[in-house]
């Protein structure tokens, strides 16, 4: 390596930046291993913190792309687009200029943030409008909750997990405490961890935590050694309610970590599509001059010792799409990523039941929710709704021992 070093640097048709090129050597070295390793340079590592931490600088929209045109989910409470009028629905057109229709994600997510109390100007186009409307939007550092709930009939609450950041599991507590304050006692929960890729491993074990009074939540293990069994404790908040858990192909790392502590212990029922199948644990190392290494250094496994790498979580509901059929390359799992991880050979698992639906829903803001999920038109909700119904009911009628 220092050989090539050398030749390039003496022979090369320009004179060359030595630091980059040793940046370059560690992204090839570190990128052959799977894909979730990675050496980040300063710049990406900062980014990187900022995302597991949940706050960043910028105006506090959650955008998703419906139909090539970026929409705003919902503006983030107390944020600079609420306050400055912008809306749920809204299409954001433009950027300081920059139009957005064909970018990347990440770019437009780089142009929306900034430093803090920087200037940006949006367009966004608002239905029933004739012409698109223009923003001066005042840049802040945003904290962006990563747990949200409301109360649903029937004794049930709704909990949405986005990803696992730091502060998840009080974000969680303070939900639970919000939503039980209803003279109706709360009977069941649904943990709708749909879209959700993960994130820290020990706040997903927090929140496990808080369904389970005993119990293996998961284990590790390192080069076929398992390195630890975390334990569930008595006295979980959510241990004494029935639950269901909905989750999708897009839900990943801790929360099919967290999916299947709930599975096995037979704490809720999983309802929705297989899982991604990331089951490696990655270990983040600071190196010197602020870059940073992450690097995958665990597998993870399930109380009864399933593995989660590029199978993942089969749910006891499994719920499929006929939109799917028309786009058979459209869903990316683990097992879609070159070089991943193998799976460990365990037999394909056969889902208990399988029920049919057209298109694939749309999640919507929270408060779009409806107290009544028995009439909504996502059916994987819908699904969930009526198994807690069927659990409570199971629960009330059980005859005193």
């Amino acid at each position: 390596m220092a050989r090539v070093l050398v030749f390039v640097e003496n022979n090369y048709v320009d004179a060359v930046d030595r630091s980059k090129l040793i940046d370059g050597i560690i992204h090839g070295m570190v990128g052959e291993l799977d894909p979730h390793s990675a050496y980040m340079t300063p710049k990406e590592f900062a980014e990187f913190s900022e995302e597991t931490e949940g706050t960043f600088a910028g105006i506090g929209v959650e955008v998703d792309y419906r139909d090539e045109l970026v929409t705003v989910i919902a503006p983030i409470a107390g944020s600079p687009a609420e306050r400055a009028g912008i809306h749920s629905g809204d299409q954001i057109l433009a950027v300081d200029g920059n139009v957005l229709h064909g970018l990347a994600l990440d770019k437009i997510v780089e142009l929306m943030r900034g430093k803090p109390q920087s200037h940006v100007r949006i367009s966004v186009r608002r239905k029933g409008a004739s012409e698109p409307l223009q923003f001066d939007v005042v840049r802040e550092n945003i904290h962006v909750p990563s747990v949200e709930g409301k109360r649903l009939r029937g004794g049930a609450a709704y909990i949405r997990l986005k990803q696992f950041q730091t502060g998840t599991h009080e974000e969680l507590l303070r939900t639970i405490a919000a939503v039980r304050a209803s003279p109706e006692p709360l009977r069941g929960v649904i943990v709708d961890m749909r879209n959700n890729p993960g994130g820290l491993v020990d706040e997903a074990e927090a929140v496990a935590d808080e369904f389970l009074s005993s119990g293996t939540i998961y284990s590790t293990r390192h080069r076929g050694q398992i390195l630890e069994e975390v334990q569930a404790h008595r006295g979980g908040a959510l241990a004494e309610y029935v639950a269901v858990v909905l989750v999708n192909e897009y839900s990943a790392s801790s929360a099919e970590l967290l999916a299947g502590a709930l599975q096995d212990n037979g704490r809720a029922r999983i309802v929705g599509g297989r899982t991604f199948g990331k089951g490696s644990v990655q270990t983040i190392f600071e190196l010197p001059g602020g870059s940073g290494l992450r690097l995958t250094t665990m597998r993870y496994y399930t109380p009864n010792g399933r593995a989660i790498q590029a199978a993942g979580i089969l749910p006891d509901v499994v719920i499929e799409y006929e939109s799917d059929a028309k786009e058979p390359f459209a869903t990316l799992r683990e097992e879609s990523l070159a070089g991943h991880l193998a799976a460990e050979g365990q037999p394909a698992e056969t889902p208990r039941i399988v029920l049919k639906a057209k298109e694939r829903p749309t999640l919507v803001p929270i408060a779009e929710i409806p107290e009544d999920p028995s009439k909504a038109a996502d059916f994987a909700l819908k699904t969930g709704y009526e198994e807690l119904e069927c659990g409570i009911r199971a629960r009330v009628e059980q005859p005193a021992r």
